[in-house]
Order: C-alpha cells, then sequence, then structure tokens
C-alpha cells in the first residue's frame, strides 16, 4: 500500500511539471484578453449585470488562473514570503496553486507589516500578502482592470495600462505651455492615501466580488508577532491596491470641471494619488476648485496633505513626477529637478565605492544600470544640461577610483588602460569571455542619449476596447524602434572586438 503510495506521489509529481511546461502561454493570454475585451465593450455600454457575469467566468478559468500565477511567480517580489512564509519556487507548487484557487472557502491570511524609509525621514508602512493571496488579488484584478479602464478618468496616468509618467509630463507641457495658457497651478497631494480609504466606500462602489473585497479589507496586519485588525484603507503591497485607489479617486476630474464657470476651463493632470491642477487665477483654485477637491475627497474618507498641497505661479516653478516645471517669459521649461540629480549623483558615487574592488566589468554593468533607467525617464524633457553635469560626475568618480586602486601607475597607462577601448573620455575596458574572445564594456553616457519629444497616449484611448487595438499595437511598435535607437541597448550590449 505505501509502495503504491509514492507511486501515486511521483507520477502526480510529474503530472505537474509536465503540465506547467506544457502551457501554451500566447493562447492563455489570448483566451483570457479576449473575456477583459467582453467586459470592458459590457461596462462601456452601461450593462452592469453583464460585466459580473463575465468577471465571474473570468475568476473561475483556468487560464486566467495559470496567468495570476505566472505573475506572483515572475515578478520582482517572487522571493519575497508573506507572513506564513511560503514562497512558490518550483514548478509543483506553481501547479498546485493554480488548483487551489477558488472563491467558496477562501480566506486570507493577515498581511506581513514592514517600513520603507521615505525622502522626508519618515516610514511608509507597507503590507505584504501570503503568496496564495497576492495570487487571488491577480486573478481578481484580471476581472477588475477592463472596467477600471473603461471608468477611469481621461487624464490619469498613474499604475494604467500602456500609461506612464511620460504621459502626463506631456499633459502638463500640453497644459501649461501655450502663451495664454494658465499661469496658476494647484499642487495636490493626498495625505496616506491607501492607509485613510474608507472601506464600505469600496464595498459599496467597487464593481467586484463584494465577499472576497471585504474578506481583504479586513485581513488585519502581522507587526512583531502580533496581529492588527484593519478598519480602513487598502494594503500599500497588494497587487490590486493601485486599481483600487485609482477607482477610488476617479471623477475627481469631472468634479474639478464642474466647480467653475465654463469659461473658467481649468485642467486636471493625475498620476495615483498626486495632482495638479492648473487655472486662469489663484483665486479660482483656493476659492473654487480646492473645496470641490476636498469635499470629493470627503467622501471616501480622503483629506488633502496640508504640508504638500500648494498653490504656486507658474513662473516661480514647482516640481511634479521628478520634474520642474517653470515659465520663462512665454516659454516653458520642463527639466530633471535638482533633487532628483543629486539622489542620482549620490547613488551612482555610493556604487563606484561600493564595487570599486570588484571587477571591472561587474562595476560597468552596475553603474549603467543606475544612469539608464534615470536617463530613459528624463530624457523627454530639457534634460541636456543636467546629463552633462551627471556625466563629468561619473568621469572624475571613475578617476578617482583607478587612480586609487593603482597608485603607482601614471597618468598615460591609466588612460590606455581605462579609457581607450571604446574611446575618448569613456570609461570602459576589453575583457575576454569564457570562449576566449575579447569584449568591451564602456560605461554609457548619458548625453549620447539624444532629447525627444513624447507623443502622449489619447486620453480616451482603453487598450481593452477593439477599435483602439490598431492605435495601441502602432505605439508598441514605434516604441520599440525609438529603444532600438537609444544608447540603452548599445551600452549594455557586450560588443565583439576583433
Amino acid at each position: 500500500m505505501r509502495t503504491q503510495m509514492t507511486a501515486r506521489k511521483a507520477g502526480a509529481l510529474i503530472d505537474d511539471v509536465k503540465g506547467w511546461q506544457s502551457v501554451v502561454w500566447k493562447t492563455v493570454r489570448r483566451n483570457v484578453r479576449r473575456l477583459q475585451m467582453r467586459i470592458a465593450k459590457a461596462a462601456s455600454e452601461g450593462k452592469p449585470g453583464k460585466v459580473k457575469a463575465l468577471q465571474w467566468l473570468l475568476t473561475h478559468s483556468y487560464h486566467a488562473k495559470l496567468m495570476a500565477v505566472k505573475r506572483v511567480t515572475s515578478n520582482k517580489g517572487k522571493n519575497t514570503p508573506g507572513a506564513d512564509g511560503v514562497v512558490w519556487k518550483d514548478v509543483r507548487t506553481r501547479m498546485q496553486a493554480v488548483r487551489s484557487l477558488r472563491r467558496c472557502g477562501y480566506k486570507p491570511q493577515p498581511l506581513r507589516r514592514i517600513y520603507i524609509p521615505k525622502k522626508n525621514g519618515k516610514k511608509r508602512p507597507l503590507s505584504i500578502p501570503t503568496m496564495h493571496c497576492r495570487a487571488m488579488q491577480a486573478l481578481y484584478k484580471l476581472a477588475l482592470s477592463p472596467v477600471a479602464e473603461t471608468t477611469a478618468d481621461p487624464n490619469s496616468y498613474g499604475f494604467r495600462e500602456l500609461r506612464s509618467c511620460a504621459d502626463a509630463v506631456a499633459q502638463a507641457f500640453k497644459c501649461l505651455s501655450k502663451p495664454n495658457s494658465a499661469t496658476w497651478v494647484l499642487e495636490a497631494d493626498i495625505k496616506g492615501c491607501y492607509d485613510n480609504i474608507s472601506s464600505d466606500w469600496m464595498i459599496g462602489n467597487i464593481p467586484m466580488d463584494k465577499q472576497v473585497l471585504e474578506k481583504w479589507l479586513k485581513a488585519g496586519y502581522v507587526e512583531k508577532g502580533v496581529t492588527y485588525p484593519t478598519r480602513k484603507g487598502t494594503p500599500q503591497g497588494g497587487i490590486i491596491s493601485p486599481t483600487l485607489a485609482n477607482m477610488v479617486l476617479d471623477g475627481l476630474e469631472q468634479v474639478v470641471r464642474q466647480s467653475v464657470p465654463r469659461r473658467s476651463r481649468v485642467n486636471f493632470i493625475r498620476y495615483a494619488d498626486d495632482f495638479i491642477i492648473t487655472g486662469k487665477s489663484e483665486r479660482i483654485l483656493e476659492n473654487n476648485v480646492r473645496p470641490a477637491v476636498e469635499r470629493f475627497l470627503a467622501e471616501r474618507g480622503l483629506e488633502l496633505s496640508p504640508e504638500k498641497t500648494r498653490i504656486t505661479y507658474i513662473k516661480d516653478g514647482f516640481t511634479f513626477l521628478g520634474q520642474t516645471f517653470c515659465k520663462h517669459g512665454r516659454k516653458l521649461h520642463i527639466m530633471p529637478s535638482e533633487e532628483g540629480v543629486h539622489a542620482l549623483m549620490q547613488q551612482v558615487g555610493t556604487s563606484i565605492r561600493k564595487y570599486q574592488n570588484a571587477p571591472t566589468p561587474f562595476l560597468i554593468r552596475r553603474v549603467n544600470q543606475t544612469l539608464r533607467g534615470w536617463g530613459n525617464y528624463h530624457r523627454w524633457v530639457v534634460s541636456s544640461y543636467a546629463f552633462r553635469k551627471i556625466d563629468n560626475y561619473v568621469y572624475h568618480q571613475l578617476r578617482r577610483t583607478v587612480r586609487k586602486k593603482h597608485r603607482n601607475k601614471p597618468g598615460k597607462w591609466l588612460q590606455k588602460k581605462y579609457w581607450s577601448a571604446a574611446g575618448r573620455n569613456t570609461f570602459s575596458v576589453r575583457k575576454k569571455t569564457k570562449k576566449g574572445k575579447p569584449r568591451t564594456y564602456r560605461v554609457a553616457r548619458l548625453s549620447e542619449i539624444g532629447i525627444r519629444r513624447y507623443v502622449k497616449v489619447r486620453a480616451h484611448a482603453n487598450p481593452y476596447l477593439k477599435e483602439f487595438g490598431s492605435y495601441f499595437q502602432k505605439r508598441k511598435h514605434d516604441r520599440r524602434a525609438k529603444i532600438a535607437s537609444t544608447w540603452g541597448d548599445v551600452c549594455n550590449r557586450v560588443t565583439q572586438q576583433k
């Protein structure tokens, strides 16, 4: 009998391994996408009953469960356990997880609470669900995202599919760059957005399974071995939390536009819980817009942060999403913020000092990872001066490091060893691979990027509706072409030297 049970377990293990490896992910994604498009169409036609039926069908779909498990086992947090300490690493546990994603009998475990530092010295609470709860959230997010995209504000860009910070910055440029554009800006920030959202409001207004949502919102959290209840807010750290927060704030743009007469039009741009509102005068923003925003937020248990909410004249400048907006005469300049430039320089300098004794190719890769991401983020604005400043800083830091590393070598020797393999003034080394072929590693230079104007996504474009399919396909194709032409791939790719 024991031998038969062992054989059955071995057979089940083999079946799980073969089952996961035989999944055709292209077919899985296509089938899930087809259901999502049906949900978006029903939502756009105002059919809540059909939306609910299709969401039920999607959350009970085998292919959707496969996608949910794949997401939580392939993202950055795949090795981060929840309160139970469980991580799905092998193929067998993934297939078992797919079969365990059931609504019937589901009871979420408390979240593991940790704290991460903020720029102002305070700490932000982060709640980490278990792997099973993360997979359930990913599953229900597949069904909720089409509705969220259909009902979203036109100028909301945070945590939405095929939208980014660059779209929000481009919209702000569009609203502020013209000679007759608004000259006053309300910089708004919501105080503890994720932690203070009314749970009752979400349960009553979010179009998803109410029982599952209520279980998530009242799961509690564990801190230092003690379990605490949660009475409000959505856990910051859950996969579905950004979508829920976006749906809570949807409708704010319409409220802002209705708070002023039509001739005194205002503009609204939001990224997650940070948003700006432009107006013709300070009086309109202070007496009309701000009270309307506060009333809208109060219904959802939220309020504006007194520290970060202010009204600014455009010529005095303001910072939004890491970019500084300032108008000189009739021309609007958008540049990387000084705080962001200094933070990057500090981060690069720390990496260079930390890995100065590591192999040079490893040091170059670490520096390039930091430079490439920051440069690609700021390449759409007036950033040439900041790029040159950072390039000079990196050059001097690397020169200081190699001089310290080779104290008895003359300058010509250092120049030949570290600044000749890929051109003058470019830190680079030539090393042989395991196959014996020489390859050149070079530090990326931000000034080589080239500044380009970003093409903003259409405000009302919905990636889940069929009529916008060709539009988003073209945007993806153009984006790939732009990325291929930048220094990012060229600098990070190891080129052969014969």
